[in-house]
C-alpha cells in the first residue's frame, strides 16, 4: 500500500450522502476497500475493488499490503464513530490516514430525538461486550446505543428490565438517511424486538436509581469469600491512586478485583489488569467486572512477582495482597513509570514493617486507616472497628 489511505464516510442514502471532497478521493482513487453494501453505491470507475476480510482485523495487514497507489476505504457515516477509520489509525497512524467524515448516525439519531450533544451519551456495543452498558445505568440518563447487528437489541432490552430499568423509555432508529424506520416502547416492550440491521438505540433511562462511578460501591456489589477490601478502606485506595482516562492499573493480589473493578468504572477509558492467584478468586473477578460494567478488565491468573512478567507498563499499581513476599514490591516499583502512583495495604506486622522500610527509602505518605461501624449490641448500639489497614502511596519521582 502507498503511503497514505483515504477514508471516506457514506450516509444510508449512498452516493449523494458523500462530500464533494470525498468524491473527488473515490473517483480519482485506483484502489477502492469497502463493505459489499458501500462499494455497490458507487458510481463505475476503473479502480480495483474489494471488500473487508473476514474477521476484519486478522486480515486487515496483508489487505493493505497486497494494494499501493491510492487507496480510499470506505464508512458508514463518521469513520472515527466506532468505525474503520479508528482501526486505520490505530494500525498505520494518524499521519499516514485521511479521514474525509459524512453525517454519523449519532448525530442523526439527536436530531431525531431532539437530544443535544450535551445531554446524552454515545455508548458503542461495537466489537464489545454487551455488559459494557451496565456501567451506564443510572436514573435519567439518556444515551445512544451503537451496536454491531440489530440482533443484539433485544438483549440490550432484557438487560435493562433485569438491571431495574423496565420503564426506560427505548427508540430503535433503523436505516438512518434512508428508508427510516422508528420502533418506541419501553425496554419491558422490546424484549423481543426485531429490527433493520442498521439500527441504534436511543435510551431514556427511568426506573432504578443505578450506580454511581465515584469509588465506594456497597460491598454487596461484590461476589466475595471474605477478601474485599471494604468500602471506606476500597474508596480511600482508589483516590490515592488517582485514576486518569486511559490510565492502566495493576491490580495485584486482587481478590475480588474491587479496586480494579472502582478504577475502571470512573472512565470508560481506564484500563485494569487484575492478577489474582487463586483460580476461584479469579473466576470471582470476571464475574463482579462483568456485573459492574467493566467486562473488559483483564484477569491474569497466577502469583506475583512471577505472574507480573511481560505485562504492559502500569500508570499506577495495586497491592492488596502478597506485599510481603519476595520480590513483589521490588518488581512493581521497577515497572512504574516515572510519575506512577504505588498504593499497598497491609492488615498484618509482617506486611506493616516492609512498608515502613519502603517508607522510609522512598517517601510517600504512610498512614494507618481505622474504621468504626454502628452495629447492635443486645437491645444498644455500638460501635464496632473493622480491622484496620496501613496504606503507603508513593509518586515514583517523590524523593
Amino acid at each position: 500500500m502507498g503511503s497514505r489511505i483515504t477514508v471516506v464516510g457514506i450516509g444510508a442514502d449512498g452516493w449523494s450522502s458523500v462530500p464533494a471532497t470525498g468524491r473527488e478521493r473515490i473517483l480519482a482513487a485506483d484502489v477502492l476497500l469497502g463493505g459489499e453494501r458501500h462499494l455497490a453505491m458507487l458510481p463505475p470507475t476503473d479502480a480495483v475493488r474489494e471488500r473487508w476480510p473476514s474477521p476484519l482485523l486478522s486480515g486487515l495487514d496483508d489487505l493493505l499490503a497486497r494494494h499501493s497507489g491510492t487507496v480510499v476505504a470506505l464508512a458508514s457515516g463518521d469513520p472515527l464513530v466506532s468505525g474503520i477509520g479508528s482501526t486505520l489509525i490505530r494500525r498505520l497512524g494518524g499521519d499516514a490516514v485521511e479521514v474525509i467524515p459524512a453525517v454519523s448516525s449519532v448525530a442523526l439519531a439527536r436530531a431525531r430525538m431532539g437530544w443535544s450533544a450535551e445531554e446524552c451519551d454515545t455508548v458503542t456495543l461495537v466489537g464489545r461486550d454487551i455488559d459494557t452498558l451496565r456501567r451506564y445505568l443510572t436514573r435519567g440518563r439518556r444515551m445512544i446505543v451503537l451496536t454491531s447487528n440489530s440482533s443484539s437489541l433485544a438483549e440490550i432490552a432484557r438487560l435493562l428490565v433485569e438491571e431495574g430499568f423496565p420503564d426506560a423509555r427505548v427508540t430503535v432508529l433503523g436505516d438512518l438517511g434512508g428508508e427510516e424506520s422508528r420502533i418506541d416502547g419501553t425496554a419491558a416492550d422490546l424484549v423481543d424486538i426485531t429490527a433493520p440491521q442498521l439500527s441504534l438505540l436511543c435510551i431514556d433511562c427511568a426506573g432504578a436509581e443505578g450506580l454511581s462511578t465515584i469509588p465506594g460501591l456497597p460491598d454487596d456489589c461484590f461476589e466475595n469469600d471474605g477478601q474485599l477490601s471494604k468500602r471506606p478502606i476500597r474508596a480511600a485506595a482508589v483516590c490515592a491512586l488517582g485514576p486518569r482516562p486511559g490510565e492502566l492499573l495493576w491490580d495485584v493480589g486482587a481478590g475480588a478485583g474491587s479496586v480494579g473493578i472502582e478504577w475502571a468504572r470512573t472512565d470508560p477509558r481506564c484500563r485494569t489488569i487484575a492478577v489474582e492467584r487463586d483460580s476461584a478468586r479469579a473466576d470471582t473477578i470476571v464475574t463482579n467486572a462483568a456485573r459492574l460494567g467493566v467486562p473488559s478488565l483483564t484477569v491474569v491468573r497466577g502469583g506475583a512477582p512471577e505472574a507480573l512478567s511481560g505485562l504492559p507498563a502500569p500508570d499506577a499499581i495495586f497491592v492488596g495482597g502478597g506485599g510481603s513476599r519476595d520480590g513483589v514490591l521490588e518488581t512493581c516499583w521497577q515497572s512504574l513509570r516515572p510519575g506512577g502512583r504505588l498504593v499497598v495495604h497491609a492488615v498484618t506486622l509482617e506486611t506493616e514493617a516492609v512498608l515502613v522500610q519502603w517508607w522510609k527509602e522512598c517517601g510517600g505518605e504512610l498512614s494507618r486507616l481505622s474504621v468504626e461501624q454502628a452495629s447492635s449490641i443486645g437491645r444498644f448500639t455500638g460501635w464496632q472497628s473493622l480491622r484496620p489497614v496501613v496504606q503507603w502511596s508513593v509518586t515514583k519521582g517523590d524523593r
